[in-house]
């Protein structure tokens, strides 16, 4: 494979830029507004898929239709720095729906996780029944989330 000259990955960005914002946004469409035919373009997307640039498609649900109005980042530390402590963490997280993300990150706790529930008392609950179960973990701080005047997230 060739390597892409500077007005392809400028096309490309700029095709991922698009998407983010709406992947729903019809070939023809997206096509109009990078400067290419309709044909091209698809190819374009279809070579960012393959390659993996692209990994997916989904519906943004609002909080309040999955019955999540309270939003939490919560940073955990662990006690034990092992590799099994870290994978049952881990595990435990993907097991529990309200950590809509985990993160492992560097520093002075291990984990930085956005949590969504109903309201604060199922936070509480979240807290004691799901954080509090696990016997690795040392240390957690929770930041409400107040207003979100800015989120990319898609």
């Amino acid at each position: 494979m060739s390597q892409p000259d500077a007005e392809s990955d400028h096309t490309s960005a700029r095709i991922l830029q698009i998407l983010s914002r709406n992947g729903r946004i019809p070939n023809q469409q997206l096509a109009a507004e990078i400067g290419l035919s309709p044909s091209a373009c698809l190819r374009r997307v279809q070579e960012l898929e393959r390659r993996g640039a692209i990994t997916g498609y989904r519906a943004v649900i609002h909080p309040a239709a999955r019955n999540a109005g309270f939003t939490a980042y919560v940073t955990v530390g662990l006690s034990r720095h092992s590799n099994e402590a870290q994978q049952a963490f881990e595990r435990a997280c993907l097991a529990a729906p309200q950590v809509r993300e985990c993160h492992n990150i560097t520093g002075s706790i291990e984990y930085l996780l956005r949590v969504e529930v109903r309201d604060l008392e199922a936070y509480r609950r979240f807290h004691s029944d799901v954080l509090g179960a696990f016997p690795q973990i040392s240390t957690i701080t929770t930041h409400v989330v107040m207003n979100s005047p800015k989120d990319d997230r898609a």
